[in-house]
């Protein structure tokens, strides 16, 4: 399994914008799809965004379209997500995870980033 490690979170007022970087260990980070999720209190975790192994193919959930960018430099084990007018409903911790490319589910999770949205 890959070792993962975000960082980059933090206070933001409404409107204003965060990038979150994933860092991965060893050398095989070009083989996963990699996904960012985030759970916010007293709800479930959910996904974000994936992008895929040479970040070809990216996809958004409809809550993020157009406010977020997902992506990845494979020659730096790492992985981004850019988050543009941010709104305080996007208060969350935000993980990011990697999924092996003949596995169903994410299989490593990194600690996780605080972003706090204050209105």
């Amino acid at each position: 399994q890959v070792q993962l490690v975000e960082s980059g979170g933090g206070l933001v007022q409404a409107g204003g914008s965060l990038r979150l970087s994933c860092t991965a260990s060893g050398n095989t980070f070009s083989t996963y799809t990699m996904g960012w999720f985030r759970q916010a209190p007293g709800k479930e975790r959910e996904l974000v965004a994936r992008i895929s192994q040479r970040g070809g193919s990216t996809y958004y959930r409809d809550f993020v379209k157009g406010r977020f960018t997902i992506s990845r430099d494979n020659g730096k084990n790492t992985m981004y997500l850019q988050m543009n007018s941010l709104k305080p409903e996007d208060t969350a911790i935000y993980y990011c995870a990697a999924k092996s490319p003949m596995a169903t589910m994410y299989s490593s999770w990194g600690q996780g980033t605080q972003v706090t949205v204050s209105s």
